[in-house]
């Protein structure tokens, strides 16, 4: 079992509207179908178990890019889309926030049982994880959230979430079955570890230690287990701003899907005739499918997909997102059925990306770049939770890039 980060997050409370809600379980499980289809289960779990690629994933899904309703919202989408779709995937999502958290062994035993899997150990490792973030480090966060993400192998991820009502904020804690030694071994480590191979069973005569290192964790000093874990902590401040951003990696990414024709790159050539707006969203959702660890370390980047419903950086272009959604569903589809070209072509968004990065040089036209999302929003269907995006007074033709 392995401790694999956590995440500070503004306490933020209201309600995802319901034309949000479907979109995101929609491209959540299309984003989830193309993982796993790729790298398989495993490494499924393993990136919901990085506070970094799960704040991104909850960006691109159009979510308040800095928030703790991130948390629930996500995996709520999620648990709805992947659960009818759970024998065909492997994956099942348990819990959730508040009486939900409660009915985790429950929907443990009765996917557990279906699968052959140990399901009171299962349970055991749900209440312990629990347990451990809430009583054994004294942060002075209360869990509300509860979710296991079990595989039909029996591996899992847990993404849990406490509330600290003094400072008006939220801890996101994130667990990983995976690469386990000992919990006196380095037990807190980063989001990224060695293979160690399959599950440790804690029903086995091997896994005593463990299972003593457990009550031990309760002794420790708070202050040492904290300083050992990855963290992830989000402002509080609602709009985006430049500093929030790695400038060169949007620019880069800008750059191709607006400047660049998808007739000048060869690996292109099955997404044309989608606009450069369609382009900037698949770019991004293509980078949370197929990027590397290192590429989420500013989450908010990946708000520039689908905007927030809260209208930062820019409203949710609904039309967009759509889009997006049907492109990415078209691939998968095709993929399953052995043409895997559109795909391909999905997946070259990001490497072209990344490969630009190095020689790009962005200008300092940032909030030039999100007056310019603001005032075409409403071209794209915006919308937020206060309403749909209006046409500006006055439209002005912005550059985006110098190069």
């Amino acid at each position: 079992m392995k401790r694999s980060g956590i995440a500070d997050l503004p306490l933020h409370y209201g309600h995802v509207p319901k034309w949000l809600a479907e979109r995101m379980s929609k491209l959540g499980l299309a984003i989830t179908e193309a993982i796993i289809a790729d790298y398989g289960k495993e490494e499924y779990l393993r990136r919901l178990s990085d506070p970094f690629w799960f704040q991104s994933l909850g960006c691109v899904l159009g979510m308040d890019w800095h928030s703790s309703g991130i948390t629930t919202s996500v995996l709520g989408a999620l648990k709805r889309a992947i659960n009818p779709l759970s024998k065909e995937l492997g994956i099942y999502i348990c819990g959730g926030k508040g009486k939900f958290s409660r009915n985790t062994p429950q929907e443990l035993f009765i996917y557990g049982e279906k699968n052959g899997l140990n399901a009171p150990e299962l349970v055991r490792s749900s209440k312990l994880v629990a347990k451990v973030d809430n009583t054994a480090i004294q942060d002075g966060y209360q869990l509300y959230l509860h979710s296991f993400i079990v595989s039909n192998t029996g591996d899992w991820t847990v993404v849990q979430q406490g509330m600290h009502d003094a400072n008006s904020s939220a801890r996101r804690y994130h667990w990983y079955s995976k690469d386990f030694k000992s919990f006196t071994e380095n037990p807190h480590a980063g989001i990224c570890g060695i293979n160690q191979g399959l599950i440790l069973n804690m029903t086995a005569l091997e896994s005593e230690p463990a299972k003593a290192s457990v009550m031990n964790m309760s002794l420790e000093n708070p202050n040492r287990i904290l300083s050992e874990i990855s963290y992830l902590t989000m402002p509080k401040h609602h709009d985006v701003k430049a500093k929030d951003i790695d400038l060169k990696r949007l620019g880069a990414m800008l750059w191709l899907a607006h400047e660049k024709q998808p007739k000048d790159f060869d690996e292109l050539l099955l997404l044309e005739g989608l606009g450069p707006r369609t382009l900037q969203s698949l770019a991004l959702v293509s980078e949370v499918i197929y990027g590397t660890p290192t590429r989420f370390q500013d989450p908010a980047r990946f708000s520039f997909a689908h905007g927030g419903k809260d209208g930062h950086p820019f409203p949710v272009p609904t039309k967009v997102y759509d889009e997006t959604i049907d492109v990415l569903n078209k691939a998968i589809t095709q993929s399953k059925l052995g043409n895997s070209e559109k795909k391909s072509a999905i997946q070259s968004l990001s490497k072209l990306a990344f490969k630009f990065e190095k020689d790009f040089q962005p200008n300092n036209n940032f909030e030039q770049l999100l007056q310019k999302e603001r005032d075409e929003s409403w071209k794209y269907g915006g919308k937020t939770v206060f309403g749909d995006a209006k046409p500006p007074v006055k439209n002005q033709q912005l550059s985006l890039f110098d190069n």
